[in-house]
């Protein structure tokens, strides 16, 4: 039955035919293997369906598995956590009643167990129980599982650092500051030097839920020496690491132009740039906004964008026929925060012949309303500043009313500026 209830189009099948009902004697079973597969199969259905996963939490075998978490071996421990997982992973309504049911405290302690499958399992179900909302992460977080799940990433068995590590993620995007406050960041770097592309992806992952939540905590990130590896992570071999990089590098400099005159001061821009050129993988979006909040945060920044050629890929990246909304957004954005801050930032923009391009994708009725409303924002920002004449023609004749009023109001600038020469 647990083999069978691997695959979850025979879960359905098991269900109708009364498994459940079949499990619940097996689960007290005198023979400890019947006990475990019993348990195993419990989870495994559970796992695929939340039909069964509420089934087995209104007919009491939850509370049952969890009451004798300590009193069998350790192979009815590991299927044990495995089943409070498998139900908690489902929403924040399951994970809430596996609470109630007082199972912090018994997985907690299963993080302190010598059995290295029994901590991956109780790390692992905690982060599905906190990845809810910020509430079920603060009970995690108050049952003392940080400085755990801090030494667990320090183990030396590669799968339990990177369950502990995903763990952390999961607890860190509602409650960062705990995350710092039990001292996981410089065990986070450290853990980047490690060669496992997945543990690398969920380090950088977790560093980057704790950056994104506000500036103080991306500055305690980047003093506990996270900005360099974040930078060479950028051109690493795995696609996933390279995203995730590029979001560390994005939850950063959005925060504060001190944060961002860091970041390009290392020498951050650069390889932002590249990302923006990779074909797959995911990592140009994040790239392309790190540039615009760069961009967005000074002209000096905005200049040093400009140097480091990320207009032109950005007038690429909108003009292309296949990229993705959300690429389209994210280039058009930046854009428009690189011309915001003067005629000579909006003269870069204009000679890559980025007004026309951007006026298509907005008259064009095949784009969607948020690539328009994104292309609208970055004309406008971009025309507010142009005094160059040449890119300004091209829209006389084209641009839409809502548009063209700013086209107008810089001819005459343009004409103002000539009359006092």
């Amino acid at each position: 039955m647990a083999e069978l209830a691997t695959r979850s189009t025979n879960v359905k099948c098991l269900e109708s035919a009364g498994v459940l009902e079949l499990l619940r004697p097996l689960l007290s079973d005198a023979c400890s293997t019947v006990r475990q597969c019993a348990v195993v199969a419990a989870a495994r259905l559970a796992e695929h369906d939340e039909g069964v996963a509420r089934q087995l939490l209104s007919g009491g075998m939850v509370t049952s598995t969890l009451e004798n978490l300590n009193k069998y071996n350790v192979y009815y421990k590991r299927s044990a956590l495995y089943l409070m997982r498998a139900v908690a992973k489902h929403n924040e309504e399951l994970a809430s009643a596996i609470v109630r049911l007082g199972a912090l405290e018994h997985i907690v302690s299963c993080l302190e167990d010598f059995d290295t499958q029994v901590k991956e399992n109780a790390a692992w179900a905690l982060g599905y129980i906190g990845k809810h909302n910020e509430h079920l992460a603060g009970l995690v977080v108050d049952a003392g599982t940080l400085p755990l799940l801090v030494l667990t990433f320090q183990e030396p068995e590669m799968s339990l650092k990177q369950i502990a590590a995903g763990a952390l993620v999961d607890l860190a995007q509602h409650k960062p500051e705990a995350v710092v406050d039990a001292g996981a960041i410089p065990h986070l770097v450290r853990g980047l030097e490690n060669q496992d592309p997945k543990l690398k992806r969920s380090t950088l992952c977790a560093l980057g839920a704790v950056a994104s939540a506000r500036a103080e905590l991306a500055e305690a990130t980047v003093a506990g020496g996270a900005l360099p590896p974040a930078l060479l992570h950028t051109g690493h071999d795995s696609a996933p690491v390279r995203r995730a990089a590029a979001c560390l590098l994005r939850d950063i400099v959005k925060h504060s132009v001190d944060l961002a005159q860091l970041v390009v001061n290392t020498g951050g821009c650069g390889p932002l740039v590249e990302l923006m050129f990779e074909n797959t993988g995911g990592a140009r979006i994040p790239a392309c906004m790190a540039l615009g909040y760069i961009a967005g945060q000074s002209d000096q920044l905005a200049m040093a964008v400009i140097e480091s050629k990320a207009v032109v890929i950005c007038v690429e990246t909108v003009q292309k026929n296949d990229a993705e909304d959300a690429e389209i957004c994210a280039a058009a954005w930046t854009l428009g925060h690189i011309a915001k801050h003067s005629p000579q930032h909006s003269l870069a923009v204009a000679v890559a012949n980025a007004f026309p391009i951007l006026l298509q994708l907005y008259t064009n009725p095949k784009s969607s309303g948020e690539v328009k409303a994104r292309v609208s924002c970055a004309l406008k920002q971009a025309l507010q500043c142009c005094l160059h004449r040449p890119a300004l023609e091209p829209l006389l004749h084209a641009a839409p009313a809502c548009i063209l009023k700013y086209v107008l109001a810089q001819y005459a600038k343009v004409k103002n500026h000539i009359s006092r020469i």
